[in-house]
Order: C-alpha cells, then structure tokens, then sequence
C-alpha cells in the first residue's frame, strides 16, 4: 500500500514538472497588452432606420397604393411633417486603431458603413466626433480622423514573413467590452474567400467576437500583422475560424484614402478558376498549379494577349500557386506598367505582356457565402 502511494506521489509530481515546463514555454501576453492597448480605440456609430415607405413592385396597383398611402399618413406621420414615429437610431460598434499621432484612425469598412454618426472612444476616456476620409469595401478597411494630438500610435509589421503556428494576439472590443485581449496561432495564410477577391487573408484561431471589427492583430514582437475583420460562424458567434486583412494590403490602401479618398487597383478584365487534378490531368499537367482563364472580358487590357483555356503560370516574375493567389497580385500592381505573363497554352510555355489598366468601379463585388459572417 505504502508503494503504491509512492508510486502516485512520484507520478503526480513529474505531471506537475512537465506541466511547469509546458507553462514556461507559451509567451506571455501582459507586456504586450500593457504596452499597445492605448492606441486601440472603440468606435461606435449611429444610422438612422426608416420603416419601408414603398409597396413592393409585385403589389403596386391603384387600389393598393391608395390604401397603403392612407396607412402610411395615419400611423406614420401622425405629426404631419414626414417623420415617423417608428423611425429610429440603430447604434453598432467596432474596434480600430490610431495610425497617426495626429487623430487618423483605421478600422473596418462595415464598421461604419451607412453610419450617419461616427463616434471614436480613447483609452483615455476621451469620446470624438470622428469624419470618415475615405473607405473601400473590396477590401473591408475605412480611415477616420478625429480631432486630437500626440495620440500612441502602434507599430506596423510585415504580414508577408508571418508563418503558420506563430502565436498572435487581438485587442478589441468584443460586445463592447472595452481593450478585451485574446490570444492565438496563425492557422493560414493567403485565404481567399467569397465576400472579397483581393484580400488573402490571414486565418487565426483568435477568439473574435462583435465588436473585435477593425482591431488590431499583433505578432509576438509587438507589431501588427493583420486587421481583424471575419469570422466563419454558422451560429453568428466565434467557432475557432477568423480572418484577418493582412497589414501589408491595409496598409495600401489606407496610404490612397488619405492621400485621394479613393482607391485605385489594377486589373486585365479576366475570370481565372482553380485547377483541381482533373483539369489539370486534361491539360496534360503533372500539378495543378497555375490559374486557369475562364473567360477574357471585352474591352480588358487582356483581349488579344489572353484567351480561355491559358494558365497564368507566372504573373510579373511572380508564381502563381493558384487561381486565388492572382487577383491581390495584380491588384497591388501599378497602374500603367507594362507586365510580362507567363503563360501555358496547348502545352506550350510563353511568356506574353500587357499594360495593366484600372479596374472599373461599376466591376461587381463577388457574392457573399452562406457560412461567412463579418462580426
């Protein structure tokens, strides 16, 4: 008897050791937190909601409208002005973080999408009427400016050198829970996803939540690598997936809004798709590497140069992995500069150029999925 109690006493003290251990090797976050929290801000807005005013165009008929006009007057203009009764504010929130001492301050385009009012809190109490100096939904991120000096400001990183299994961190505002930090890995990177074609985002297991919109993700050095903007929820709550804007194409973007308030991109008017195995294999190609063009758009800088059924193998001397990987690389490529592209066509490699133009503003955002869910 007396053993086995000795047996479990040394038993139980090795866990206890190789617990120790195992505690001394994951990082510690305090010094971080303590260190960059007072650059992250809480942003709210306010957007003013009106009930629907209109028949649907499937219900319009004189007998209809005339009834619903008498409805609208008697339960929702009762003062006789035009304003409603029912007309209210409806308020969200977000996270962001100061780019600049002098009151520019950057978060996520949805953040403060359709807001009427933009409000920025700082750590140090202080709450501001913020302006909006530009913001571009193909990418998810808007740039603020309120009205305040020798705020902290964070350090930028390169999103480019982080590796899958590094430790990240995000500080937010969660349900509004002010300056809330929470930790995690790098799970992917380059992620392409149906709600935007020119972000490779940044997978995390970091908790975000409503609320984490427009925070910061930092690396273990301090610096932030990535904007939090997604969650993949089936239930609109956290469930270990979330992407991030990589800060290297945050930071583009945020350089044109405050620069011009707008934002330009490249583009060669195609439609490319993944090449999966069978494809390839009909395409005599031992990978499945490359992006496949699917179809070229009238009047696009790659009518004549490209037809359907080429694979981009390289775009500008850079691989293409896959289809997903061309759309952010053209994108961030200067407007006017004259690009070589490697190609495969009819089994053949070559290599051919075009001039890369502005992508149109009336061109169409891609669809959002069922199971994608900004926070």
């Amino acid at each position: 008897m007396l053993k086995r109690l000795l047996q479990a006493l040394v038993l139980a003290g090795a866990c206890l050791s190789v617990g120790s251990l195992f505690a001394r090797d994951l990082p510690q976050f305090s010094a971080l937190v303590k260190k960059n929290s007072p650059a992250v801000v809480n942003i709210s807005t306010k957007q003013t909601v009106s009930p629907q005013k209109d028949l649907p165009e499937e219900l319009r008929t004189p007998e209809n409208e005339a009834l619903f006009d008498e409805m609208m007057k008697r339960y929702f203009d009762n003062d006789g002005n035009g304003t409603s009764p029912f007309d209210f504010n409806s308020d969200a929130r977000g996270s962001g973080f100061v780019f600049s001492s002098d009151g520019y301050i950057v978060t996520d385009y949805h953040v403060i999408d359709g807001a009427d009012e933009v409000r920025v809190k700082l750590s140090d109490g202080r709450e501001l009427p913020a302006t909006i100096v530009g913001s571009d939904e193909r990418t998810d991120i808007a740039l603020l400016k309120v009205a305040a000096r020798g705020l902290p400001v964070l350090k930028m990183g390169n999103s480019q050198k982080l590796e899958v299994g590094e430790w990240v961190l995000a500080i937010g505002s969660p349900f509004g829970f002010d300056h809330s930090a929470t930790a995690g890995i790098v799970s992917a990177k380059g992620r392409s996803l149906p709600t935007e074609n020119y972000v490779p985002f940044i997978q995390t297991d970091v908790a975000i939540n409503p609320g984490n919109s427009g925070g910061p993700l930092f690396n273990l050095a301090g610096e932030v690598v990535g904007i939090n903007s997604q969650i993949y929820s089936r239930s609109g709550g956290f469930m270990g997936v979330s992407f991030a804007i990589p800060i290297d194409v945050a930071l583009d973007v945020v350089k044109q809004l405050k620069n011009k308030g707008s934002v330009s991109r490249g583009w060669i008017g195609v439609y490319v798709q993944e090449l999966d195995a069978k494809l390839a294999q009909s395409f005599n190609l031992s990978t499945s590497e490359g992006a496949l063009v699917a179809q070229v758009m009238p009047n696009g800088p790659a009518v004549g140069v490209l037809q359907p059924g080429d694979i981009i193998m390289a775009f500008d001397g850079k691989p293409i992995p896959d289809a997903a990987s061309l759309p952010p690389l053209v994108a961030s490529t200067v407007l006017g500069k004259l690009v070589s592209v490697n190609i495969r066509r009819g089994g053949q490699d070559q290599t051919v150029e075009m001039v890369i133009a502005a992508l149109p503003k009336d061109a169409a955002l891609t669809g959002k999925g069922d199971a994608d869910a900004r926070e």
